[in-house]
C-alpha cells in the first residue's frame, strides 16, 4: 500500500508530506483548492508522462517521491529482482522533473527509467478517474477489463496463440517468397540465376581488391620510382660518388692497418661497406631495370576495380557480404526450384496452423464466457447493494469461424459489448447507450470491486467517482468503501460527507494565500476538526449546533457501521 507520498514544487504546492493509512484515505476540500494537484502527482510519481505546466511557478524543477510498503505483494518483488533493485518489503519511488523537458527516476536509490517504473507501479496501485468512465464505454476496451477478471488462465492461452499467430506470419512470407504462381516463381528464379552467375563468373578472392588497390597505387607512381632508384644508385656508383669515397679510405687505412688493431678494425669495417654499397647499388640497377609501365595491364586492373565496386554496391560492403548473398541466393534458388512442391507443403502447414490457432482462439471464447457468467452476476450483486436493485448485466460475443483464423490475434477473435438496464422492465442495450453518470460511477466501483480479488491491486485511487450520486445512494456507495477498505487501501477524492465521515483518514485540502502567493496545504484532519469540514459539506452554518450535531451523528453512525464489519471479519 502507499505509506507515503512526497511533493515539491508542483502547481500550487510548495512542499507537503501526506502520510497515508491503511483503509480509506478521503480527500476533500473546496472545488480548485488543488485535490487534482495531488492526484496529477501520484500520476507522475507512477509513471505517467510529465509536462512544465506541472513545475510550480518560478521554479526550474518539481519533484515527487512515494513511499509503499510491498509485504506479500510477490509481483512486485519479483520484478524488483529481475530488474536488481532490492528486495526488501518497502519500495520508495523518486521522480524529478525539470524546466527544460529533463526527467530523472530513482528505485530505491538506484537509477532506473519510465518502462520500468510502470512495470512496477502496475502491480502496485489502480488510479480511476473520470476519464475511465469513457475507457470502459468503448466497446474495444471491454474485452480488456473481461480479460483482467480472467486472470493468468488467460494469458497463459494469450501467450500460445502469440505464439502461433507468428508461425502463420512466417509461412505467409515463406510463400510470398516462392510466388502465387508459375509465373512469378519463373521471374524471380530468373533474377536469381543472373545474380548467382554474376558474383561467381567474378570469381572473388578474400584480400584481392586490398591487392589490386595497392598495385595501382604502384604503377600510378612509376615516374617517382624510377626517378628515385636512379638518384639513389648515381649517388652510391657514379664516379667519384659514394662507393669511390669509400674505397678510397679503404686504401688509405689499410697502409696503416699493421701499426695499431684500432687500424686494422677501421680498415676491416671500410671493405664491409664498400662491399655492401656496391651490393646495393647493383640492386637498385636491377630494381630500376624492373620497373615498367604496361597500360593494358593498367587497365585490366582499373577495370577489375570497378567491377568489385560494381558487386560491393549491389550485394554487399565487402567480398564477405557479397559471399553470403551469394549463399543465400543459391538457397531461395533451390527453394524456388521445387516451388510447386514446396509450395504445397508451406499450405499444409498453413492450414493445421490455422486449426491450432481456432482451437486456441476456442478454448479462450470458452474461458472469457465462464468467466463472464460470474463475473456479471457478481457485479449485479454489487450494483444491487449500490442502490440499483433492478440492474442487469451481460457480456454479448460475437461469432466467429475456422475462417477468420488469419485475422487472429494473440487477443483471439473475440468482439465483446457489455449489454446493461438499470430498471426492471427495460430491455437489454449497450452500455454506452443507456447508462447515466451516476449509475456509471456506481457501476465502475463495482467492476472495480469484483477486479480487486484477482488483479492483486493493494491501492485504489478514485477521483471523485462520487459524481452525479446523492442521498441514499452516497451513503451505499461510502460503505461500499468501507467494505473494499478492510482489504485494499483506498485513496479518495470526494465532496460529500457520506463518504468523508467514512474516512479512516481524512485530508482537507485548502488553498491559502501568503506574501503575494497562493499555496496549497493539505492537513491531516483530527476528529474535531472533521466535524467542522463536514459542517461545510453538509452546507451547514459553521456556528450551527444543529448542523455540528448531524455532522457528528454520521461520524457515529459511520463508526457503528465499520465496527459491524470488522465483527464479520
Amino acid at each position: 500500500m502507499l505509506n507515503r507520498l512526497n511533493i515539491h514544487n508542483v502547481a500550487l504546492i510548495d512542499e507537503a508530506e501526506i502520510e497515508f493509512s491503511a483503509g480509506l484515505n478521503v480527500l476533500s476540500g473546496e472545488t480548485g483548492s488543488g485535490k487534482s494537484v495531488i492526484l496529477d502527482s501520484v500520476n507522475f510519481v507512477l509513471g505517467a508522462k510529465a509536462d512544465r505546466s506541472m513545475i510550480r511557478y518560478g521554479q526550474s524543477e518539481c519533484s515527487v517521491g512515494a513511499e509503499f510498503d510491498i509485504a506479500g505483494n510477490e509481483a512486485v518483488k519479483r520484478e524488483l529482482a529481475e530488474m536488481e533493485l532490492g528486495e526488501d518489503d518497502t519500495l520508495v519511488i523518486a521522480r524529478r522533473f525539470t524546466a527544460d523537458g529533463r526527467s530523472s527516476i530513482r528505485i530505491n536509490g538506484m537509477p532506473a527509467n519510465a518502462a520500468m517504473l510502470r512495470r512496477l507501479t502496475a502491480h502496485l496501485v489502480d488510479v480511476h478517474g473520470q476519464s475511465e468512465h469513457f475507457f470502459l464505454l468503448k466497446e474495444a476496451n471491454q474485452l480488456k477489463v473481461l480479460d483482467d477478471a480472467a486472470g493468468e488462465g488467460l494469458a497463459a492461452l494469450k501467450e500460445k496463440l502469440a505464439g502461433k499467430t507468428k508461425e502463420l506470419r512466417e509461412y505467409k512470407k515463406d510463400l510470398e517468397r516462392l510466388g502465387t504462381d508459375e509465373g512469378e516463381r519463373s521471374r524471380r528464379m530468373d533474377i536469381l540465376s543472373f545474380q548467382i552467375d554474376e558474383i561467381e563468373n567474378a570469381g572473388l578472392k578474400e584480400g584481392e581488391e586490398e591487392e589490386l588497390l595497392a598495385k595501382r597505387a604502384k604503377m600510378n607512381a612509376v615516374e617517382k620510382i624510377l626517378s628515385a632508384l636512379q638518384e639513389a644508385e648515381n649517388a652510391l656508383s657514379a664516379d667519384g660518388a659514394g662507393t669511390d669515397s669509400v674505397r678510397t679510405a679503404a686504401r688509405a687505412v689499410a697502409g696503416i692497418a699493421s701499426l695499431d688493431k684500432a687500424y686494422g678494425d677501421i680498415g676491416e669495417r671500410l671493405e664491409n661497406l664498400q662491399a655492401e654499397a656496391e651490393d646495393i647499388a647493383e640492386t637498385l640497377s636491377s630494381l630500376g631495370e624492373q620497373v615498367y609501365f604496361d597500360e593494358n595491364e593498367q587497365a585490366e586492373t582499373e577495370n577489375r576495380l570497378d567491377e568489385l565496386k560494381r558487386l560491393k554496391r549491389k550485394y554487399g560492403a565487402d567480398t564477405e557480404s557479397i559471399l553470403a548473398f551469394l549463399e543465400k541466393a543459391k538457397a531461395e534458388y533451390d527453394m524456388l526450384a521445387g516451388g510447386a512442391q514446396e509450395a504445397e507443403k508451406i499450405k499444409e502447414k498453413m492450414e493445421k496452423c490455422r486449426g491450432e490457432i481456432y482451437a486456441l482462439c476456442r478454448e479462450m471464447t470458452a474461458l472469457r464466457q465462464k468467466t463472464a457468467d460470474g463475473f456479471t452476476q457478481r457485479v449485479v450483486k454489487e450494483l444491487r447493494t449500490l442502490n440499483i436493485p433492478s440492474a442487469k448485466f451481460e457480456t454479448e460475443f460475437s461469432d466467429y469461424t475456422r475462417e477468420d483464423a488469419d485475422r487472429a490475434t494473440a487477443n483471439g477473435l473475440d468482439e465483446v459489448r457489455f449489454l446493461f438496464s438499470a430498471n426492471a422492465g427495460e430491455p437489454l442495450k449497450p452500455l454506452s447507450k443507456i447508462i447515466s453518470g451516476g449509475e456509471m460511477s456506481r457501476f465502475m466501483l463495482a467492476v472495480k470491486t469484483q477486479l480487486s480479488a484477482v488483479n492483486g491491486i493493494s491501492t485504489y485511487i478514485f477521483d471523485e467517482i462520487d459524481a452525479g450520486i446523492s442521498g441514499k445512494t452516497a451513503k451505499v456507495v461510502a460503505e461500499k468503501f468501507a467494505m473494499i477498505a478492510r482489504k485494499t487501501q483506498i485513496v479518495a477524492v470526494s465532496h460529500l460527507a457520506q463518504i468523508v465521515c467514512m474516512a479512516d483518514r481524512d485530508f482537507l485540502i485548502r488553498k491559502e494565500e501568503e506574501g503575494g502567493k497562493t499555496r496549497t496545504r493539505i492537513l491531516q484532519l483530527s476528529d474535531a476538526e472533521r466535524v467542522g469540514e463536514l459542517v461545510r459539506l453538509l452546507g451547514g452554518d459553521a456556528d450551527s449546533a444543529f448542523a455540528e450535531k448531524h455532522a457528528e451523528e454520521l461520524i457515529e453512525s459511520a463508526k457503528k457501521y465499520k465496527n459491524i464489519l470488522s465483527q464479520r471479519d
